[in-house]
């Protein structure tokens, strides 16, 4: 039988807090108050919300004690960066800031800072499947949020992706101890040099092309996510997430000409 319950080192996880939705809007209030015991009170009344995050990973690594101090810093950096002001529940929040330093730490990438007014398009997207589930049982299609927010499922894809704090598209994608491979490594023409000039071509040329193409590039090599995993997300099929891509990098080779 596959073991469920996340054990962490110095941890009886079965006597953990958990806060409930009036106390947290409550501590939060001290906290942005200038409150520091508040904030340790949240983030050890959400310290349930981590372990159940580590559950999908306790077969991707093998040190889950690690793995739980990542989570905490993404925790920490939840309650730092919550905005009461949305109206959005804290966990719904935090568990896409906790995923997302977890795959950070697993990959061993670095992330790169999103504009404000991307966060707050992600909040609200997250308000509405929240509001949804409730109302319906059931979760909003990307559609759905399109149609009720009027934005693209482009749009609805980057605001997800800026609580995880994608990659820098120049960060190193892979490194086995001998030679980095970047993005450009994926898609440029290896006879080409790799001098200064070929990677502003690369930026004017990744700027040039579609939306849709270049946010395939970025998942794909850059937070290393699988043509299926794509397709769902964008409501398309994995067939045309493969010509996405494949036309994609076509069209940056041909603009590095």
């Amino acid at each position: 039988m596959a073991k469920n319950k996340v054990e962490i080192t110095g941890i009886n996880t079965s006597k953990l807090k958990v806060l409930k939705h009036e106390e947290m809007i409550e501590l939060f209030k001290r906290y942005q108050a200038g409150n520091k015991e508040a904030k340790e009170e949240l983030i050890n009344g959400n310290l349930k919300l981590v372990l159940s995050i580590l559950k999908k990973y306790q077969n991707k690594v093998d040190n889950m004690d690690d793995l739980f101090q990542i989570g905490v810093i993404g925790l920490i950096k939840a309650v730092d960066n919550f905005d009461l002001s949305h109206e959005v529940r804290f966990s719904t929040y935090a568990v896409l800031m906790i995923e997302g330093e977890i795959k950070r730490y697993i990959r061993d990438n670095n992330s790169v800072r999103i504009s404000r007014s991307i966060k707050d398009t992600a909040y609200k997207i997250l308000r509405f499947k929240e509001n949804y589930m409730n109302e319906h049982s059931k979760e909003a299609t990307t559609s759905e949020i399109a149609s009720e927010l009027h934005i693209t499922e482009y749009e609805i894809n980057e605001a997800l992706m800026s609580l995880k704090e994608p990659q820098s598209l120049f960060e190193p994608i892979y490194n086995d101890g001998g030679d980095t491979i970047y993005l450009m490594d994926q898609i440029e023409d290896k006879k080409e040099s790799k001098d200064l000039d070929e990677l502003l071509n690369m930026r004017r040329a990744l700027n040039k092309i579609k939306d849709r193409e270049r946010d395939i590039l970025l998942n794909r090599f850059i937070i290393g996510k699988t043509q299926t995993e794509i397709a769902n997300e964008l409501n398309i099929s994995q067939a045309q997430v493969s010509r996405l891509e494949k036309n994609a990098i076509k069209n940056v080779k041909r603009l590095m000409k």
